[in-house]
């Protein structure tokens, strides 16, 4: 079981929840988990208490607007003026307490969904000092898409204020790509999350992985998003940085593999030495909880071991 603490976020108000996962004996490495839109880290315990398991302290929090960091009142909204940067710079406060409590251990991060854009954000203010980073579940968006997107969404917050949940806007978020899937919970069979019928049944039966986002929180998240694809910004990242980019082939956020594939070429035109793509056949959104995890998790550990140095 993890150890719950807690830490205040760069709105100078809201108490962060967070979670972290000692091994037993002398850890290895550390890996910092960022978690997605609509969820929680507590949707991340089965893969931290296996890796945990295998010498690795794992940390993680919930985001503002998410879990039980704030009120459910609150969720999906993230805060003002800066959404996305109030979100970035407590990723930052909790590698900095993790690594002060673990210094000169390899320092590892895994960003999925919005996480993997978060991280990537991050990862052009703060990729000095990492041992590599695990980006999970991205995807790629133009600049003058991400600029139009955010034109809708400021107009909105004019008419309706930051906290309106805008159906409009849930439509250009979740576009084309995802009609593939049920997007309701109503056929778990066919949902975009994962082939396991039982972890979708959880998941929306779940009030903390069910609520909707304010305008607010798609500014955060486009936002996040647009800095994310900005080669200006791929171009601040530490050049020797290792990069795993991994995605299920099936999954709509990347396109099935093609803003994957984006990607990767942006990062080796930024100058990264050593970017990896690994595309998962058959496998949804969410490759921590798809049916073949056992290999994911596998995958993971041999990526992490390559990089572990002494």
């Amino acid at each position: 079981m993890p150890e719950s603490f807690q830490f205040l976020s760069a709105d100078g108000k809201t108490q962060v929840h967070a979670e972290i996962f000692r091994p037993e004996g002398s850890p290895k490495a550390v890996l910092q988990l960022i978690h997605g839109m609509v969820e929680h880290i507590g949707r991340y315990r089965r893969f931290a208490e296996w890796l945990a398991g295998q010498g690795f302290v794992v940390a993680g929090h919930d985001h503002l607007g998410h879990g039980a960091t704030g009120k459910p009142e609150d969720w999906g909204y993230f805060g003002a003026p800066d959404p996305s940067g109030l979100l970035v710079k407590d990723i930052h406060s909790l590698r900095e307490r993790v690594q002060k409590e673990y210094p000169g251990l390899p320092y590892f991060m895994l960003g999925h969904s919005m996480g993997s854009y978060l991280l990537r954000k991050y990862l052009t203010w703060h990729g000095e000092g990492l041992s590599g980073a695990v980006v999970m579940g991205t995807g790629f968006m133009p600049g003058a898409a991400a600029a139009g997107g955010l034109a809708v969404i400021h107009s909105a917050e004019l008419l309706k204020g930051a906290r309106h949940k805008s159906r409009t806007v849930e439509k250009l978020v979740f576009g084309s790509d995802y009609q593939h899937f049920d997007m309701s919970g109503k056929e778990p069979s066919r949902s975009w999350l994962t082939k396991d019928e039982d972890i979708v049944r959880q998941y929306y039966s779940d009030p903390r992985t069910t609520f909707r986002f304010t305008l607010n929180g798609y500014q955060g998240l486009v936002e996040a998003v647009r800095d994310a694809c900005d080669p200006k910004g791929a171009a601040r990242i530490p050049k020797d940085l290792p990069v795993l980019l991994i995605s299920g082939a099936d999954d709509p956020v990347g396109s099935f593999g093609k803003g994957v594939r984006e990607t990767e070429t942006q990062l080796k035109q930024a100058g990264l030495k050593d970017v990896t793509c690994h595309l998962i056949e058959g496998d949804r959104h969410e490759v921590l909880n798809e049916t073949d995890r056992e290999q994911v998790y596998g995958y993971l550990l041999d990526w992490f071991r390559a990089y572990l140095k002494g």
